[in-house]
Order: C-alpha cells, then sequence, then structure tokens
C-alpha cells in the first residue's frame, strides 16, 4: 500500500523550501569561500552572486528581489525588481546579501556569511539603498523596553532593568565606525561593555537574540537598510525586538525611497513592519565566526553549516553538511 504525503498550499513556502534556500547560501558560500584572503572583495561578491542566481533560478517559485545586492559595493547586482525562480509555484519575496562581509571574506577575518530570506509576495519592506539606524533585543522583555529615539545610555539602563541586573553587566555590539564614537562613549559611560566588530550587521543583530550563547544583549548603531531588512527576517524566526528607520539625507535619496513606496521618510520601522508575512532566513558561513563555521575545504569533501529559521513555527536548524559530489559547486 503505498501513503501519498501532500502539504498544503501554504505550506508549501515553508516546508518545501526551507531544504532549497540552504543549498542556495551553501553555494553562495563555497563560491566566496573560494577567494578567501584573496584581497578581491569585488569577485568573491561577483562568485557568491553568482552561484546564488544560479540556484534561486531553479527553484519552484515565482521570486522577486526585492532586496539585492548594494550600489555602494559596486558589485554585479542581483538587482531589486529581478525575477527569479522557474515561474512556477508560489510569489515570494526575496531578500538576499550573497555574501555579507566582503572585507571580511577579502582578508580572510571570522564572520563572513552568505545570507538570503524568503517571504510572502508584497511583504517585505522595499528599501533602498541607503543607511539605516538601528537598535535590537532579544526576545522575552515587554514591548518597547528599548527605543530607537532613546539615548544608548538610557536602553542600556532600561535593558538592564528589565533583565535585574546591573548596567555593568550589559554587552552592546556596535559597528567599528567613527560615526559611532557618541554611541560607544554613551554606552561606556553607564558602565556597560562595548563589543565593536568590523564588519557584518547582519550576523551581530542575530547575536543578539542569543545572549547566553553570545553574550551580546543589544545591537546599536546605523548601517545598511538592505541588512536592516534581511535580520528583521530572522528576528521574526526566533524571536527579539528591532525599531530601524531609514537616513534619507538628500533629495535624491527621498526620491529613490519614494518610488519603492516609502511615504513617511522619519517612520520608525519594527519588524512587523519590514516583514510582515511568515518568512524563511538562511545563512551559510563563508569564513569562521562566532555564529557559523566557515567552509572548509578537505580532498573529497566540502563542509559547510548553515543556520535555516521558520517564522512559522520558530524553528531554527543547524545544518553542517559534507558534499561529496563536488562537480554541484562548479560553473553549469
Amino acid at each position: 500500500m503505498s501513503t501519498h504525503i501532500s502539504v498544503p498550499p501554504q505550506l508549501l513556502l515553508e516546508r518545501i523550501l526551507t531544504l532549497e534556500i540552504v543549498r542556495v547560501t551553501e553555494r553562495a558560500a563555497v563560491s566566496a569561500a573560494r577567494l578567501r584572503g584573496h584581497g578581491q572583495e569585488k569577485a568573491a561578491d561577483q562568485a557568491a552572486v553568482d552561484a546564488m542566481r544560479r540556484e534561486l533560478n531553479k527553484l519552484p517559485i515565482e521570486g522577486t528581489i526585492v532586496i539585492g545586492e548594494g550600489e555602494r559595493d559596486e558589485a554585479p547586482m542581483l538587482f531589486i525588481g529581478e525575477k527569479v525562480g522557474l515561474n512556477a509555484g508560489p510569489q515570494v519575496d526575496i531578500a538576499v546579501d550573497p555574501l555579507e562581509g566582503t572585507t571580511l571574506c577579502a582578508k580572510n577575518m571570522p564572520g563572513a556569511i552568505a545570507t538570503m530570506a524568503m517571504a510572502d509576495g508584497g511583504t517585505l519592506l522595499h528599501a533602498p539603498d541607503v543607511y539605516m539606524q538601528k537598535i535590537a533585543v532579544g526576545p522575552g522583555f515587554a514591548r518597547g523596553v528599548v527605543e530607537l529615539d532613546a539615548s544608548p545610555a538610557d536602553n542600556v539602563r532600561r535593558l538592564a532593568k528589565a533583565k535585574g541586573v546591573d548596567a555593568s553587566a550589559i554587552t552592546v555590539l556596535v559597528l567599528d565606525r567613527p560615526r559611532h564614537a557618541e554611541i560607544i562613549a554613551g554606552i561606556r559611560g553607564t558602565g556597560a561593555a562595548v563589543r565593536l566588530i568590523t564588519d557584518g550587521d547582519v550576523a551581530g543583530v542575530i547575536h543578539c537574540a542569543d545572549p547566553e550563547n553570545t553574550g551580546v544583549d543589544m545591537y546599536i548603531g546605523t548601517g545598511g537598510a538592505p541588512e536592516g531588512v534581511l535580520a528583521a527576517a530572522a528576528l521574526r524566526c526566533i524571536g527579539g525586538q528591532m525599531q530601524c528607520r531609514l537616513i534619507l539625507d538628500s533629495e535624491e535619496k527621498r526620491g529613490r525611497a519614494h518610488t519603492m513606496g516609502v511615504t513617511d521618510p522619519k517612520m520608525i520601522y519594527g519588524i512587523e513592519d519590514m516583514v510582515k508575512g511568515d518568512c524563511l532566513f538562511a545563512a551559510t558561513g563563508v569564513t569562521t565566526g562566532s555564529l557559523l563555521s566557515g567552509v572548509k575545504f578537505r580532498k573529497d569533501v566540502i563542509e559547510t553549516e548553515t543556520v535555516v529559521m521558520r517564522s512559522v513555527t520558530g524553528t531554527v536548524r543547524y545544518i553542517k553538511a559534507e558534499h561529496r559530489q563536488l562537480d554541484k559547486f562548479h560553473l553549469d
């Protein structure tokens, strides 16, 4: 007697595509990892983009890239508005950062990842490639425990009070940039610790969701808006709070944002504003960092580590894979 397992259409995105999007980030990570330490940021990014595009075009979806490769990187684009997939199956919004941490990869430093998110069509924020103010904390706190417009010192004290600890027990992750000098000083003025990262604020925000293991309680600073939407997708799956605001400090940026549907340039976005529906998020390590192990090239095996998350169930899977059919990583 044969048994037939049917998956309701509304679960197709999450059920069937959970493993499929792992393949997408795995391919991108392996392609970028071949160029670790070669000092070639654009070439590594190009390799990740090409691999990711090839894999996306094999998926049974009608996909639209709504968060693509950034203009700032002058990189070959998986451009905003590009259609991907086999043009059959569910309509989905896709956000990609084929190589987050191009500099980290080029210098073979920790924490470069290949990452993407997929959500129901029309549910991801169409964010222009501008900077965005961000603050994020992990799950388990009352709504509004920290606020974007409060001072860094005030936010540290509020979070410490919510956790029932002294401010000195709080650690805040901040991108190491000159523009963050005042934020860093404000945090340290409370007695809290600052952990600085050179690149990679998608991974940076995700660290907040698991302070027990990462030692990071909060993320503050300005970084790319596309990375903000990807990070929001991850937090949508694993819990936590995030507030963001686009920095639209020129007519050109305001005009670009308006054409993408941003009607209020001063709006503060929460996670639900950036990722309205169910979503999947995946990231594969390129270089080994505190979130994921990097790609390992062995004699007849390539090893990868990926985290994949589903918002509909809150499931987080870590997938350590050993790939023996190595020709699948070569150009088609």
